[in-house]
């Protein structure tokens, strides 16, 4: 696949005029992001994942159409966790809500060009080392068995260096001023805590990206693919944050649906390194047969959900969301109260 300089420019320019195009029209004036909007985005997302696939398709061929799409799917798949932690980081900063979609906004966009570099890393890897690819399948094997064992973990929100970073060395305030990143008081210059609910929200990103990029690698080896899917994925991730208590709060198996298909991958991998280092010739495993198997698990994955939760309502509350939820509020306000004490009333 020969993506050309100038293709690589306009996807990049494509992608950051959506983004200004969100931010100037979508959050020119901050407002509470009701479900009804988010599903419309939601719904525009997906549809120009689907028109971009169509361009690959045609103009690489099937295959490369094959492997963004896959890709494409498997990283909102496991995108969909991001969520999870989000939750609890925008209860901890106690955000406002007309104030969440801003702090994913700008966090997503801090989200995509940390994954970008990971993935020039990921890259040059593979394309030196063959035996590369018998590390990601044995990490992606350990995600799989971790993911299905995920249910009652709790999300770390000390975790975060950079985030302890920032609270340490730069001064703070624990209220919000609007939009506002920093704000002076006294002549002093404080960073608020939108600035860091930020932060927060675009370098955790970053944990969960060393699981999805080896997942992603196992199904194309294209850069340029693997960093398409892993932009649409994270555009479309944002408004799915408002839609949490609709659809997604009933699919109550996604945990295990994730864990089958990433041990899917990680055997492919496997595989892989074997027939790259080896002189064995080990089964092959095309990429409609990935896609055919992603798709299906998935379709699997919402239907008995859905028939799950239909039967016995109560499944829902013991969902990964409904524990997210509680964990929000066992952890509110907590990452406010870390922050430095600067009294804007002064």
């Amino acid at each position: 696949m020969n993506v050309s300089t100038a293709l690589w420019i306009m996807t990049l320019g494509i992608l950051a005029a959506a983004f200004i195009l969100d931010f100037v029209v979508v959050d020119a004036r901050p407002h509470v992001f009701g479900p009804k909007q988010a599903a419309r985005w939601v719904v525009a997302y997906i549809i120009a994942a689907l028109l971009f696939a169509v361009f690959v398709w045609n103009y690489f061929g099937a295959e490369y159409g094959q492997q963004f799409l896959a890709g494409w799917i498997t990283e909102y798949s496991l995108s969909v966790d991001n969520l999870f932690v989000f939750i609890v980081l925008m209860s901890s900063f106690a955000v406002p809500e007309i104030l969440k979609h801003r702090v994913l906004l700008i966090g997503v966009a801090i989200a995509i060009v940390l994954r970008g570099l990971l993935i020039v890393v990921g890259a040059a890897a593979i394309s030196r080392f063959a035996a590369t690819f018998y590390v990601f399948a044995a990490f992606l094997l350990y995600t799989a068995i971790s993911v299905w064992r995920s249910h009652d973990e709790e999300p770390d929100l000390e975790g975060n260096g950079l985030i302890r970073l920032v609270e340490r060395y730069f001064a703070t305030t624990r209220e919000y001023v609007g939009t506002k990143l920093s704000v002076k008081i006294d002549g002093k210059r404080f960073i608020t805590p939108l600035f860091v609910v930020i932060l927060a929200v675009g370098t955790t990103d970053l944990l969960f990206a060393l699981d999805s990029i080896p997942a992603i690698f196992g199904l194309t080896k294209e850069p340029y693919l693997v960093f398409a899917a892993n932009a649409f994925a994270l555009m479309g991730l944002r408004q799915l944050y408002f839609l949490l208590d609709g659809l997604l709060a009933k699919i109550i198996y996604l945990a295990r649906g994730l864990a089958i298909i990433l041990g899917f991958i990680a055997i492919k991998l496997f595989l892989e390194a074997l027939a790259g280092t080896t002189d064995l010739h080990p089964p092959h495993v095309t990429i409609e047969q990935s896609l055919t198997f992603i798709a299906t698990v998935l379709g699997v994955t919402v239907v008995t959900s859905l028939v799950a939760v239909r039967r016995s309502p109560e499944l829902a509350k013991h969902s990964e969301i409904s524990h997210a939820v509680e964990e929000s509020e066992e952890h509110r306000g907590e990452g406010i109260e870390h922050l430095g004490s600067g009294d804007l009333q002064a």
